[in-house]
């Protein structure tokens, strides 16, 4: 029986003697979150081309390879699965977005009448990277909101937020682990109750904020009754 060694070198003779290689050709590129670095990187999108070598000579086509992405600061190949996750400028300003949008549906819910909710809302917007948000700018945006859609503030979240919700909330979610989803949603309760108890329509609004955030009604449930209750 041969030792070890003997056959890892043998093997390896026969590596450099016959093996493959592969020509990579950039066809895109751009930003991404490189999951190797950690942080926001530029990259390239590959595609390849196997051949078997002989003595480190390409003799015949073995086939395509990829498409990779390829991180232009640690060199390392990825899916390209990981250019749907955001980078982490996208990610704040989606995460900003989502913010505002949640707090004009709690305000056009419950009114802009109470000077209380609409400070608490232009708060944790501006808390969310609108700097400069006021009251008067809120309550402007959801007055133009019910104009536009005809929606009085006693109904149920109209269809014109909801499905602004949706679109702010549902490309978010997937990307906020379930602690951010719940802090969203408490953000969202506490403008609401800035004022006193939810109203049906901020129930139903956050309702819907909950669904598109992908949390179960039960845990709605508890989480809108955890807000009510003084830290």
């Amino acid at each position: 029986m041969l030792p070890v060694r003997g056959r890892d070198d043998r093997a390896a003779k026969a590596a450099r003697i016959l093996g493959t290689r592969t020509a990579w050709t950039p066809v895109g590129d751009g930003e991404f979150f490189c999951p190797g670095c950690g942080g926001d990187r530029n990259y390239q999108r590959l595609t390849g081309r196997r051949r078997l070598t002989l003595l480190g000579v390409p003799v015949l086509p073995r086939g395509t390879a990829g498409p990779v992405v390829e991180c232009a600061a640690c060199g390392h190949h990825f899916g390209t699965e990981v250019l749907d996750h955001p980078t982490t400028r996208r990610f704040s300003v989606m995460l900003r977005d989502a913010v505002h949008t949640v707090a004009l549906a709690v305000l056009a819910a419950g009114g802009t009448s109470s000077r209380t909710a609409l400070e608490t809302a232009a708060a944790t917007v501006r808390a969310a990277g609108f700097a400069e948000c006021t009251e008067d700018q809120l309550a402007a945006l959801v007055d133009a909101l019910a104009a536009d859609t005809g929606r009085y503030f006693e109904q149920p979240c109209g269809a014109g937020l909801t499905i602004e919700l949706h679109e702010s909330l549902d490309p978010l979610a997937p990307h906020l682990a379930p602690a951010g989803r719940e802090s969203l949603l408490l953000q969202a309760a506490r403008i609401a109750l800035a004022d006193g108890p939810y109203t049906p329509a901020e129930r139903d609004a956050l309702a819907t904020v909950g669904a598109a955030l992908t949390i179960c009604s039960d845990d709605v449930t508890r989480l809108l009754a955890a807000a009510r209750t003084p830290s």
